[in-house]
């Protein structure tokens, strides 16, 4: 359950400095930003999805991959890559970001390539789909929405720390019904950061206003935070929709 780390203090800048930009956007600027983002994002999960077919279909790097020190390498390979682009978003160019983006996708799939063993195509694309519509009700509904929703981030941000350690301890002590407690919240979380990430770029897009270049940096940024929503909502749900091989 990897998160991102906000480099925006109130959508302001790093170490809480308001980012120099325009605080008003208009549809056109909007839509812009969004097509940018969504874009990446699929292309993101596209990838994933294509490299972890094909380590489905090549045994003999599936074995190699899913040995214990191999996975925890490809582990933290994968959170140096989302704080770096993170931490660094303001400073690095749009291409690296997006190279760094596209690394991470790709590497995703490496560790994601072992549902193709443990779940049915069929279960596999029925809940791709659930996640999908779950995913684009409430990134609209953050998008439209006149609710500040940044004291409500502030708690799903708490309540995932809580989760990730909840199943750090369910490692060990494998209780099964732990183990549904946390697919079932983790669910309600990850929608609920969906809406609260959609704002929060949506405010973003605003701010960077026709700065192509900051434009295109956040675009990767908000690409790669909706990006770890819906595979961390597609992975909850898998958990608890997904039919068993």
């Amino acid at each position: 359950m990897t998160r991102m780390p906000n480099p925006f203090n109130q959508y302001g800048g790093a170490g809480g400095q308001p980012l120099q930009y325009e605080s008003t956007a208009d549809t056109v600027t909007l839509a812009q930003f969004f097509n940018t983002v969504y874009a990446w994002m699929a292309s993101g999960l596209a990838l994933t999805a294509v490299v972890a077919w094909w380590v489905f279909t090549q045994r003999s790097v599936m074995m190699s991959i899913f040995q214990p020190g191999m996975l925890l390498v490809l582990f933290l390979i994968e959170l140096g890559l989302v704080w770096t682009i993170s931490g660094a978003i303001q400073k690095i160019n749009s291409t690296l970001a997006t190279v760094l983006f596209l690394v991470y996708s790709a590497i995703n799939g490496l560790t994601l390539s072992a549902i193709f063993m443990v779940y049915t195509p069929a279960s596999l694309a029925s809940t791709f789909a659930v996640t999908a519509g779950a995913f684009g009700a409430m990134s609209v509904y953050g998008f439209v929405t006149k609710r500040d929703l940044t004291s409500l981030g502030s708690m799903l941000f708490m309540a995932l720390i809580g989760l990730i350690l909840a199943s750090l301890v369910n490692l060990f002590w494998a209780n099964p019904v732990l183990y549904w407690l946390i697919s079932y919240v983790g669910v309600l979380i990850f929608v609920g950061l969906t809406a609260y990430d959609t704002q929060k770029l949506r405010y973003i897009a605003m701010q960077v206003g026709s700065d192509r270049e900051m434009a295109n940096r956040m675009a990767i940024y908000g690409a790669l935070n909706l990006y770890l929503d819906f595979i961390n909502l597609f992975i909850l749900l898998l958990r608890i929709m997904g039919k068993r091989r």
